[in-house]
């Protein structure tokens, strides 16, 4: 039997740290970029690699982002010799059996991997941008003869406690891992990118699933588990843009990414060289700036308005930004309305969300603000 590759797409997260922008839709569904949402990346990356079967594992204010992925026909993932499937938390006589965490959500849905009938799973965050192919990643896993290969980034060691830190040997093979440790073993953060032989991956989670003390969380429990139990874990190193964009400045840094200022070896253009990322929004209305308009180091969507002053932001379609109205290192989401003489400094303004007349939002400009539903809140 040749390989067989399938993915699992854990887009379930609730997305607290985003604060009212995940209020009523999932972190995933999420706005980037003025015309794309989060979940876009790693679905246009499986399609990208070829991957013919996609399972998104939902839950969390899930119906917004089960009705965008659909069949999977906006990444040309919904061919005949292609699946793409929205996978929600399992149904039963007493209620709906909610994900108890990313281990689990994978476990709920091994009768569809059964179907599907992989050699090897590729398990993915729903939650990061960042454009590739997993070829590479999956020709390491075999070449190495790997039960796991894991994706690793090398981050600052000051934000090394957020993530899940590995050491590995010369050869790339990995040797510790602690999950999100006060105290940094190393600075090589795991990126929740695994590949998994699949037969290993079953029998860890079967066997997970039956230990009452679990968290069942790959992070927490399988790979620290399947380490102690001497499996084959190998690394594979990262090379380009990657970005959590798990809090409201995270996903502010992302978008000014999108300006091509900073680092052009660490900025998203960089990555997203040949590789294609696909979305909802291709036939928006022409963008429409006025004559008295003044527009600067921005990104202007299509079916945007401008008639005021925008300098270094991201602007959404479908939005309107007045004569009079100043828009500085911001980013409109869809919909939003700043009207004549507002003021918008260092902030993102939320989807359908009205700035008044001659409101200013963050004046002081020392951290970067979310404002929806009439209010500021930092992060």
């Amino acid at each position: 039997m040749g390989v067989k590759l399938a993915a699992m797409i854990l887009a379930g997260g609730k997305g607290t740290r985003l604060l009212d922008l995940t209020r009523r839709v999932a972190k995933p569904a999420v706005s980037y970029g003025g015309k794309y949402r989060i979940i876009d990346f790693p679905l246009s990356n499986c399609a990208n690699s070829g991957i013919n079967n996609v399972g998104v594992l939902t839950q969390y204010e899930s119906s917004e982002l089960n009705s965008y992925v659909g069949n999977g026909e906006k990444w040309g993932l919904n061919g005949v010799r292609s699946l793409t499937s929205v996978l929600t938390p399992k149904q039963t006589e007493e209620g709906s059996n909610w994900y108890l965490g990313t281990a689990d959500a994978i476990y709920q849905n091994l009768d569809w991997l059964d179907r599907v009938n992989p050699t090897h799973v590729l398990i993915l965050s729903g939650d990061h941008i960042y454009s590739c192919t997993y070829n590479a990643m999956l020709k390491r896993h075999i070449d190495t003869d790997a039960d796991c290969t894991i994706s690793v980034y090398e981050v600052p060691i000051e934000e090394a406690s957020r993530f899940g830190i590995l050491v590995t040997d010369n050869k790339g093979i990995i040797t510790d891992f602690v999950e999100k440790p006060k105290n940094p073993i190393s600075n090589l953060a795991s990126m929740g990118i695994y590949i998994f032989s699949y037969k290993r991956l079953r029998s860890a989670l079967i066997k997970d699933h039956a230990d009452p003390k679990s968290d069942h969380d790959f992070g927490k429990n399988i790979i620290p588990t399947m380490l102690k139990e001497k499996r084959r874990m190998v690394a594979y190193n990262y090379k380009g843009y990657w970005k959590d964009v798990g809090t409201v400045a995270s996903l502010h840094t992302a978008n000014m990414d999108l300006l091509m200022s900073g680092n052009p070896d660490e900025n998203i253009y960089t990555v997203l060289a040949g590789n294609k990322i696909y979305s909802e929004d291709a036939h928006s209305a022409p963008q429409y700036i006025g004559k008295k308009a003044k527009v600067s180091d921005s990104l202007i969507n299509q079916g945007a308005t401008v008639l005021g002053e925008v300098k270094h932001s991201v602007i959404s379609g479908g939005t309107l930004i007045e004569e009079g109205a100043v828009v500085v290192n911001s980013v409109v989401m869809n919909g939003a309305i700043i009207e004549k003489g507002a003021k918008v400094y260092d902030a993102i303004v939320g989807v359908d969300t009205l700035v008044g007349k001659d409101m200013v939002i963050n004046k002081d400009k020392k951290d970067i603000v979310l404002f929806v539903n009439g209010k500021a809140a930092k992060k």
